[in-house]
């Protein structure tokens, strides 16, 4: 008999009112449900967007990711810096000597510390403890610090300053590291000698050799008080600052950070530039356009990159001076095909993924060893001219036997060089000293003393380069001239547009609107394309305002800087929402000179953030007389006198040795009626000038400007010979042949005056302002006056009122 209701037996384990299965159903929904609820909640919860990273150290790294910590141990990164120990020092300081323009430096120990007895700031020999190490192949150099102030705390670092004696890793040898292209002593208040501004750790090498660097320069006492997180290229050197991936890493969660992902930029992105644009702030040489760079950072918005010019590259886009490898690379059809550096590089060791050949037929193997092979490369198989990179990747010594590969990736073109002169790898490889005197052998111990050589005169060697040029184009047309043609070069037109040819003009605007081009190409002809006062400059530089790449849209902004306000206001005021802080600055500096009215508040509010960000941009170099002279011009652009003339009081502060903010200031002065004043600046900025030139009289542009100095003390036959000199050294700059003209003209030599005026105008044959002077003259040699049309003082602002010189 069933049981009464009454008496009827709860169900275990079940829902009351439900049948048992129904009761079990009901209890895994809800606790589905309830999951489902935890699982949302813990992806709906999350860290506030604005959360900022710390910096942790590679040891909180290390708990996770033993792995790579150990790979990097041990690598360049890991032994960029270190402090001297007996565990990091590689040079020999048993007593050690080494000779060097007449001083003798002696390395030694003393109570336990490392010594070097050389010549100090005074010229005189003294001791100088060495408390740091830098780097550790093919060469360690060596660090010792200056200015320290009492009671600075022991993680702050005061001047350092690097030492030219270095230690030769690889022969176990010291040798001298002279600057590039200097042979004689420099003498201690030289920039260039070790303990001047060109060897100052703090501003010149300190962000890339360390983590997390803050530079802390004190203006009113000029000391730094330096520090960073760690002493080396560590994990968040690369990877960003640790903490929120660390804190997200611990906490108990099924998800990484809806909005921040794991915390950490994603360098392995379907877009190779986030990995490579990290890489290039220490692996390019550039300047910077706003500090604080973080990994995952757009580079555009912090730094620009060197462009393709005199002194640093070839006019075929060649390394000839330290550029390092990212403006090498961006010429590359690797870049254009995707390629990132780690596909080459071990990103944890910093060492190549493979070697000799195997690393470039990893790819290049379609079909198999269709370039592994003489049939390709033309030489024996196992020798140097069958490597890759012997021929695609030529090295180039720095810091005298720091070889360091092009990332051009180029073809070899021995052509190019007897058109141009530019270097090729074939030449390279196959110059002999024994075809030269035998006084001049030992000095050409690779190419690039020979091209040096080549540059500084030297006939003979000119004509042995010459004739391997030729004789190495020769055997490429043989092997190679039934295969298509070498594509079309930009080198000749930016070759001729460095030579200032008139005629390179249709070509450099051709090259700057080729979208085909590397971006770096286009930005590149950009620059010199500005020198033209033609129509096209103007067309070619507005087409380039829309360009995909924000290096060309810059460089044209700054070709633009002159246009009428109408058109500034069209065509320049856009590009303060640029996406690229790059951009925006440049605009805003065009632009700085409107006053409020011509822009609208959005706009108003668009350039004074613009403009903050490049003095901020400016100030993170607050320690450097070139940057307060920026700041300077800059206020005197907007008519902020007296913020000017404080930044030029700044300059001569941070760097009472440096030339050319007095000359700033002096204009200002004069404006401001203070004559006495000015006139003591000018004094003193042409003794620093008279040193310049004696240092580097080589210099067209120091010669120039020079020679205005000069002027402006009435001192007019010094004045001459140096202005010719400026204009014999670079005969093409219309700027210099302009000067001289002008003061050929004052002094009334019409025959010189109006040879010069001829000149001139056919530098510039579109120009009607220099064939107005040229008439002028010609009738005023004729013997009929007339106001002049310019006054060579007018001159002295536009010349000097460039970057200060050191």
């Amino acid at each position: 008999m069933p049981p009464t209701q009454a008496g009827a037996a709860r169900p275990r384990g079940g829902i009351r009112g439900l049948p048992p299965r129904w009761r079990w159903a009901g209890i895994s929904g809800l606790s589905l449900l309830a999951a489902a609820s935890w699982v949302a909640a813990d992806w709906w919860t999350c860290l506030p967007a604005d959360t900022q990273a710390a910096y942790v150290g590679r040891g909180t790294c290390a708990e996770c990711h033993q792995g790579e910590v150990a790979q990097w141990t041990g690598s360049h990164h890991d032994l960029a810096m270190d402090c001297a120990t007996p565990e990091t020092v590689l040079g020999d300081f048993h007593d050690a000597t080494l000779e060097h323009d007449g001083i003798t430096s002696t390395m030694f120990r003393r109570d336990g510390r490392y010594m070097i007895r050389t010549e100090g700031p005074d010229g005189e020999l003294d001791d100088f403890e060495i408390k740091y190490v830098f780097g550790v192949d093919p060469l360690q150099q060596y660090m010792v610090e200056f200015d320290r102030p009492p009671g600075l705390p022991d993680d702050q670092v005061a001047r350092l300053q690097v030492l030219r004696v270095s230690w030769d890793a690889l022969r176990k040898q010291w040798f001298y590291l002279r600057p590039p292209d200097v042979r004689e002593k420099l003498a201690p208040d030289d920039p260039l000698h070790w303990t001047g501004a060109a060897q100052n750790w703090n501003h010149m090498c300190a962000a890339c050799h360390s983590t997390d660097l803050r530079k802390n320069f004190e203006l009113e006492t000029r000391t730094y008080h330096t520090t960073f997180s760690e002493i080396d290229v560590s994990c968040e050197a690369c990877h960003g600052p640790g903490s929120v991936h660390v804190q997200l890493a611990r906490q108990k969660s099924l998800f990484w950070d809806r909005r921040l992902g794991y915390g950490l930029p994603r360098l392995k992105s379907a877009d190779p530039s986030v990995e490579i644009q990290a890489c290039a702030p220490c692996h390019s040489r550039r300047s910077v356009v706003y500090p604080d760079y973080c990994p995952g950072d757009n580079y555009y918005d912090h730094f620009f990159t060197e462009l393709i010019r005199p002194g640093t590259y070839y006019a075929d886009g060649q390394i000839r001076d330290e550029v390092y490898e990212y403006g090498s690379f961006l010429q590359s059809k690797m870049h254009e095909k995707g390629i990132r550096c780690t596909d080459c590089h071990q990103p944890h060791t910093a060492r190549l993924r493979m070697s000799g050949n195997d690393l470039c037929t990893s790819c290049h193997q379609h079909p198999a060893a269709k370039y592994d092979t003489p049939a390709h490369h033309r030489h024996n198989v196992g020798s140097s001219g069958a490597q890759c990179v012997e021929c695609h990747m030529p090295a180039t010594p720095f810091m005298e036997i720091d070889f360091r590969r092009d990332h051009s990736l180029r073809v070899p073109r021995p052509g190019l060089s007897v058109e141009l002169g530019t270097p090729n790898a074939c030449t390279g490889c196959h110059v002999d000293p024994a075809q030269v005197s035998s006084a001049k052998a030992a000095a050409l111990s690779d190419y690039s003393r020979w091209l040096a050589a080549a540059r500084a005169g030297d006939q003979e060697v000119r004509d042995e380069l010459a004739r391997l040029d030729r004789w190495a184009a020769d055997w490429v047309r043989k092997w190679y001239g039934g295969r298509p043609a070498d594509p079309p070069s930009f080198a000749p037109a930016l070759a001729a547009a460095w030579e200032q040819e008139p005629a390179a003009l249709p070509t450099l605007a051709e090259l700057a609107r080729n979208r085909r081009a590397a971006a770096i190409v286009r930005a590149s002809t950009l620059e010199p394309l500005g020198q033209y006062a033609a129509p096209e400059v103007v067309a070619t530089s507005l087409r380039a305002l829309t360009d995909p790449d924000p290096q060309v849209r810059a460089s044209a902004v700054a070709n633009l800087e002159d246009l009428p306000r109408r058109q500034l206001l069209d065509h320049l005021a856009p590009l303060l929402d640029d996406p690229r802080r790059l951009v925006r600055i440049g605009a805003a500096r065009a632009l700085a000179h409107l006053p409020n009215a011509a822009l609208t508040p959005a706009q108003q509010q668009a350039r004074e953030q613009a403009l903050a960000d490049l003095e901020r941009g400016l100030l993170a170099d607050a320690d450097q007389a070139g940057a307060q002279l920026s700041l300077g011009m800059l206020a005197e652009r907007r008519s902020q006198l007296d913020d000017a003339e404080q930044a030029y009081c700044r300059a001569i502060h941070v760097q009472p040795g440096v030339s050319g903010p007095r000359t700033n200031l002096a204009a200002l002065l004069e404006a401001r009626g203070q004559a006495d004043e000015a006139a003591q600046l000018r004094r003193d900025e042409l003794r620093l000038l008279a040193r310049d030139v004696r240092l580097l009289p080589s210099s067209a542009a120091l010669q120039y400007r020079y020679g205005l100095a000069l002027y402006l003390q009435d001192r007019q036959a010094e004045a001459l010979a140096a202005l010719e000199e400026a204009c014999r050294l670079e005969p093409r700059v219309p700027d210099f042949r302009l000067a001289l003209t002008l003061l050929y003209q004052k002094q009334q030599r019409w025959p010189e005056a109006l040879n010069s005026a001829e000149q001139l105008s056919a530098l510039r044959p579109d120009d009607p302002t220099y064939r107005q002077l040229r008439e002028e003259i010609r009738q005023q040699s004729g013997g009929e006056a007339g106001p002049p049309l310019w006054d060579l003082r007018h001159a002295d602002g536009v010349a000097i009122a460039g970057a200060a010189t050191e």
